[in-house]
């Protein structure tokens, strides 16, 4: 399994230590969440946090933007050190316009779908995505409880990437923990998103580790 581990919930006095501390546990990617306060009824973290990071640290930057107006950013993360931005299904009239758009900015591109959005509408993007998102509890705060409404959405996309022949990723954010995580791999996730159960954890190293021999 793959870690992600969300910076949301990271000590944001001593952020670049909590991010290489999780990097040299084995961690490949960082996560990083960014909410409006429209999308979503939370306001978080902009392009400076993620540029205070820029050439400091190996892992992949793993950029969720959970706002109305994802394309407007997007540039500015990639110059902050984006390395993957997955915007929302729900927020663009035209999902084809908007992965384009993203990749012409050189970075990877990932789109993401709330609990109660149907996993099907992705299926005329599949072949273009390097990553999709499923929500696993409802996007804004952090430590919510899993919702196993994901697990099937996993599935589902884990057969689809099978029969067609694709390779884009499949991650999972919300509820995160051990136990979960192993759901999510059952079913095919390929990436998980961790952030109250890694940066909040009184052992943080047997989390991580944990997920990493998932």
């Amino acid at each position: 399994m793959i870690v992600s581990p969300s910076i949301l919930s990271a000590d944001f006095s001593h952020l670049l230590d909590d991010v290489l501390d999780v990097q040299e546990m084995g961690a490949q990617y960082i996560h990083i969440d960014v909410m409006d306060g429209h999308f979503v009824p939370n306001i978080s973290l902009g392009p400076v946090v993620l540029e205070s990071l820029k050439g400091k640290c190996s892992v992949i930057k793993d950029v969720h933007l959970m706002i109305d107006e994802p394309l407007k950013y997007a540039e500015s993360f990639k110059k902050a050190g984006a390395d993957i931005i997955t915007f929302h299904y729900e927020v663009v009239s035209d999902v084809k316009f908007a992965i384009k758009k993203i990749k012409e900015l050189g970075v990877k591109v990932g789109i993401s779908i709330k609990p109660k959005t149907d996993v099907k509408v992705l299926l005329p993007y599949l072949n273009d995505l390097d990553l999709i998102l499923i929500m696993s509890v409802e996007p804004g705060f952090g430590g919510q409880k899993f919702m196993e409404n994901s697990l099937p959405k996993i599935k589902f996309l884990a057969e689809e990437r099978c029969k067609l022949g694709l390779n884009y990723l499949i991650e999972v954010d919300g509820g995160i923990n051990l136990e979960t995580a192993k759901l999510c791999k059952d079913n095919g996730c390929d990436i998980a998103v961790a952030g109250t159960s890694i940066f909040k954890a009184s052992d943080r190293n047997k989390v991580v580790k944990g997920l990493l021999e998932l």
